[in-house]
């Protein structure tokens, strides 16, 4: 997708506007699941999330190669449509967000406060997509995919930042969505010659990616139910598909009930929030403790965008 080249002009584009983000060793995590784990922060960004990286870069193209384009249309369930928003006041080309019926209030709200202009369609992000690419063909509107080469490029400089900064990493757990974070990461410690190996998580609920790894090809599900909507995905992208399958060491899927450890263990062992999609990767490598004795790994902590009410009800279940 990208070279070593690409990837240190990301770092820039991204360093202009954003610090690196922490990766810190918590000792009542490591404790946790009995091995030196380290937490990549991405939930410390401006927008509360890994994509904003991603935005940045997106829009750092799109300015200098089509000038032309105007407007933009995206779907989300809020950390994408946070990045893209985000980018969009600093190069002042507005967005229109689709977002289903019934998403996070709060992440709603954030989009629109950065000054998307948001519309709610369909019941989960799927539908909220077929939406979004019907309004971009029928205005003539250019469609921000959720997986695409310059997100990549751009949500890459954090595992880029996590490598150059922890040593010898054996183990990286990465929650997937659509995949670019995944993918970011596969990217970044191959055009370092890291040997680290790489586990994606997804929740039971919604494993589109983790059966298109068993049987190695895109498989969709009917649906992606789940408290973890930011991996919320039923639709898996092909080119996605494709990398992690050659590239990743395997896919773990975590219980509800795990993700909601996992957020429980990140308030209480580090007092840092986490979404449920961002403590879907803590959760799988909780799961795995038994793999990890001994051994140095790190989680991503992908977005803390978690509404009031779900973070009640997980610290309380």
């Amino acid at each position: 997708m990208f070279n070593r080249t690409d990837l240190d002009a990301a770092r820039d584009i991204v360093g202009a506007v954003l610090p690196p983000t922490a990766q810190i060793h918590w000792p009542l995590l490591s404790r946790r699941i009995g091995a030196e784990l380290f937490v990549k922060h991405e939930n410390h960004n401006p927008t509360g999330s890994f994509k904003v990286r991603g935005g940045l870069t997106y829009f750092d193209r799109l300015v200098r190669e089509r000038p032309q384009v105007k407007r933009l249309v995206s779907a989300t369930r809020g950390n994408h449509g946070q990045s893209l928003a985000f980018a969009s006041v600093i190069h002042g080309v507005p967005v229109r967000i689709f977002v289903p019926h019934g998403n996070s209030s709060e992440k709603n709200a954030a989009m629109r406060a950065y000054g998307a202009e948001l519309v709610e369609d369909g019941t989960d992000f799927e539908n909220a997509r077929q939406a979004a690419m019907r309004n971009a063909f029928e205005s003539g509107v250019e469609m921000v995919p959720s997986f695409h080469r310059d997100l990549v490029v751009g949500v890459a400089t954090y595992a880029l930042e996590l490598f150059i900064s922890v040593e010898k990493i054996d183990t990286l757990y990465v929650p997937i969505g659509l995949g670019s974070g995944i993918v970011g990461c596969i990217m970044a410690r191959d055009l370092l010659g890291l040997k680290t190996e790489i586990v994606g998580v997804q929740a039971s609920g919604a494993p589109s990616y983790a059966l298109s790894f068993v049987q190695g090809r895109v498989v969709e599900t009917n649906g992606a139910n789940t408290i973890a909507d930011g991996i919320a995905t039923r639709s898996p992208d092909a080119e996605a598909v494709q990398i992690i399958n050659r590239r990743a060491a395997r896919i773990v899927q975590v219980s509800e009930e795990e993700i909601t450890e996992a957020i429980r263990a990140y308030w209480t062992d580090t007092h840092n929030l986490a979404e449920g999609g961002a403590a879907a990767a803590l959760a799988g490598a909780i799961q795995e403790r038994s793999k990890l004795a001994g051994k140095r790994a790190a989680v991503i902590l992908s977005g803390g965008n978690i509404d009031l009410a779900l973070f009640r009800k997980s610290m309380t279940d």
